[in-house]
């Protein structure tokens, strides 16, 4: 079970590597955690997410099973024990399925956070949680 955990945990940063991400990758590069999204607010939210620091800061990566159901407005940001941080929004959702890399501004520490959250700006709810480990 180990090496299945280690694997699972290694393939953002291996999809990120074959997909050339216009980003600074270095060989320190580390999965800091990662976590599966639940829907919430009568929302279907499900996928893996992977939060990567790399030699250029933090990424994060929704993977290639990430799917939200839809909504007006969402939002990638972070939360801890429960409570979203308005002030950590910091990018639209690409788009509602698949693969998705988004580097963090570097005002914000993910270390510092439980939880990222696709959230609703327009309706200020959440569209889905995912607890980091």
């Amino acid at each position: 079970m180990r090496s299945l955990n280690n694997t699972r945990r290694l393939a953002p940063l291996a999809i990120a590597l074959l997909l050339g991400i216009a980003f600074s990758v270095h060989a320190g590069t580390s999965v800091v955690a990662s976590g599966e999204f639940s829907g919430k607010s009568d929302h279907v939210t499900t996928g893996g997410v992977s939060i990567l620091e790399t030699g250029a800061g933090y990424v994060v990566v929704l993977e290639s099973n990430f799917s939200l159901d839809g909504a007006p407005d969402p939002k990638l940001g972070f939360g801890k024990n429960g409570t979203f941080d308005a002030k950590t929004l910091f990018s639209p959702l690409k788009d509602k399925t698949g693969l998705q890399v988004y580097e963090l501004p570097k005002t914000i520490d993910p270390k510092k956070f439980d939880e990222i959250y696709v959230w609703c700006e327009k309706f200020d709810v959440p569209l889905g949680v995912a607890k980091l480990h």
